[in-house]
């Protein structure tokens, strides 16, 4: 079975260089897995951060799947609970405060019938790095460009 990406963060691949990649569950609400489902989460701009050895997804917007149906307490932009085990969280959390990395969700998809998150554990990129990546992909289209032509 083919998994479906349901939100991507291709800002991450650019503002940060990739060390890791690794894969994470996702606590959700039903109705959060049914807006997700139908294409409505936004990743751009979430990071994740440790509240007392608990991983937490911040910054993803899930708006309401049904807006009439919403509860009042809903909050599209809550703080969503990351299911790691717990070597994974001691390793993710000591490589952060001791090399000063950043972990940044990549992807949203499924696998079989589970909701996940493939996260990047990275450095953030230098103005000078961003520049050198937007001179590469120019190049990289002008000699596509010339070998259509």
């Amino acid at each position: 079975m083919e998994s479906k990406v349901y939100a991507e963060n291709r800002r991450a691949t650019f503002d940060y260089e990739i060390l890791q990649r690794l894969e994470a569950g996702l606590v959700l609400l039903g109705s959060e897995v049914k807006a997700i489902q139908n294409g409505k989460m936004n990743i751009a701009g979430s990071f994740v951060i440790f509240r007392g050895g608990v991983p937490y997804l911040m910054g993803s917007d899930i708006p309401p799947y049904q807006p009439i149906n919403t509860p009042d307490s809903y909050d599209p932009n809550r703080a969503r609970p990351l299911l790691l085990n717990k070597k994974e969280i001691k390793r993710l959390e000591s490589e952060i405060h001791e090399q000063k990395l950043t972990l940044v969700p990549i992807k949203v998809y499924n696998k079989g019938n589970r909701i996940k998150v493939e996260l990047g554990l990275g450095k953030h990129k230098k103005d000078r790095d961003k520049r050198a990546a937007l001179k590469k992909k120019e190049v990289r289209r002008e000699i596509r460009q010339v070998m259509n032509s």
